[in-house]
């Protein structure tokens, strides 16, 4: 099974890592971080193979617009879901906007990208939490 990867971007915090990046590994999805509009989009020309972008509306360097905008020229069917306070309208390239920072509805976001594969890590941690019990 190749699991699905998405990239976190995300503000850099001294001392932290994305609390983002840790809930959607928390599913068994790959992620890779980037903490600037600029550091995505040097990632997303390393690393193209990417199912989906989870993206901090309140970015620094490039606002959320640009970045959506450009990522979305380089790959048009690439999934942006944007993370923003409520009313947030700075990023119309967005698929979804997530008015606030729910982890559970942004994983129900990101299983909705990838059914079937979410479907095949769901059965493979009911296949090892059996295994367990039959240790």
């Amino acid at each position: 099974m190749i699991r699905p990867c998405f990239l976190v971007i995300d503000r850099e915090f001294p001392g932290s890592i994305s609390t983002r990046k840790l809930v959607i590994e928390t599913a068994k999805f790959n992620v890779i971080t980037a903490y600037s509009g600029k550091e995505a989009l040097e990632t997303v020309k390393r690393f193209p193979a990417l199912n989906g972008v989870v993206l901090d509306g309140g970015l620094d360097d490039i606002p959320c617009g640009e970045v959506s905008a450009r990522l979305k020229q380089m790959q048009p069917q690439i999934p942006i879901i944007v993370i923003a306070g409520p009313g947030f309208a700075g990023c119309p390239h967005a698929d979804t906007i997530l008015e606030s920072f729910d982890p559970r509805r942004l994983l129900e976001i990101l299983r909705e990208l990838r059914p079937e594969d979410s479907a095949a890590i769901e059965a493979r941690n009911e296949q090892l939490s059996l295994e367990k019990l039959g240790s």
